[in-house]
């Protein structure tokens, strides 16, 4: 390339960051920007079906990189622990009333809900059916009943009859209550939120300590590092992605953005919010100008722009 070619390239590449510099530093330049791009980029969505855009078999892999494959090791356990310890000493010297945090009539609506679903009936069904519910309950009335100090053709006789009369008791007492499980359950919530609706968020350290907080993390921790190598959660992440295609795969990606509730204008609230202050503060350090100039000089220095300026 000439001396002179050389000489307007650099003159040029000077302007076009200088020009690319202010379209996103200028406030109103910058709005004018995202208005630009976010426009062409939803009208371009509008034409362009999620299974065009993108293949299943891609989105799997990157689901399978992050839910399985990725590393959560290091700081991350690490930092979960150190939020949820924080999360926990703000908590215990917090005088609010649990009351104020979740009104009664919404808990009431909230634990009646949870009664009334088919799952909470089947598991209860469940417990109250099981032979285990029944032992557990004659093991506590024998356990009340202390024969270790009869005479041992006494005791033998005892342990029998109570075991026998307590069984008894126990069936009894479980079918009776299995039609009433429902009432039940909503009678122990209510129960629980008269006995701890006018206590302080700060004391819950009366029931979760600090440990706990530590330990409920080690242990979900643990779970998942497990669980997430498991044939069976490769299987039901397939099957995730799947559903997602089969049902949003013919329709566009705009429209699919209108379904997750992101319209155009909250993408453009969320380009202003972070985009200025962020620009701002890397422009400070110069950053932006040797970004774009690295971007842009490429070009003109190539053998495509010495050509047409006849090198």
């Amino acid at each position: 390339m000439s001396s002179d070619a050389a000489d307007l390239a650099a003159r040029l590449l000077d302007a076009h960051v200088d020009y690319e510099r202010r379209r996103l530093t200028d406030p109103v330049a910058f709005a004018a920007l995202v208005e630009e791009e976010i426009t062409a980029f939803l009208d371009a969505a509008d034409q362009l079906p999620l299974e065009d855009a993108v293949s299943r078999d891609l989105v799997k892999a990157v689901a399978r990189k992050y839910a399985i494959a990725f590393p959560v090791d290091g700081a991350i356990p690490g930092l979960v622990g150190t939020v949820a310890s924080r999360i926990y000493e703000y908590s215990t010297g917090d005088d609010t009333r649990l009351g104020d945090v979740l009104e009664r009539r919404r808990y009431e609506e909230l634990a009646a809900g949870v009664a009334e679903l088919g799952l909470s009936r089947r598991m209860l069904k469940r417990v109250l059916d099981s032979p285990a519910t029944e032992d557990a309950c004659v093991e506590a009335i024998q356990r009340a009943v202390d024969s270790s100090r009869m005479p041992g053709p006494v005791a033998t006789v005892v342990d029998s009859m109570v075991e026998r009369v307590a069984r008894h008791c126990a069936r009894t007492v479980l079918a009776a209550n299995r039609a009433e499980a429902d009432h039940l359950v909503l009678d122990a919530a209510r129960e629980v939120w008269l006995a701890g609706a006018d206590q302080s968020v700060g004391d819950v350290r009366d029931v979760l300590s600090s440990s706990d907080v530590e330990d409920a993390v080690v242990l979900v921790f643990e779970f998942w590092r497990t669980f997430r190598e498991t044939p069976f959660f490769r299987a039901i992440l397939d099957e995730g992605v799947d559903e997602v295609f089969d049902t949003y795969g013919a329709t566009s990606l705009s429209d699919l953005l209108d379904e997750l509730g992101v319209g155009r204008d909250d993408l453009v609230e969320e380009a202003m919010r972070f985009g200025p202050p962020v620009i701002a503060r890397i422009d400070a350090d110069g950053f932006v100008e040797a970004a774009l100039r690295r971007r842009l000089s490429p070009f003109y220095t190539s053998a495509e722009f010495a050509a047409l300026v006849g090198r």
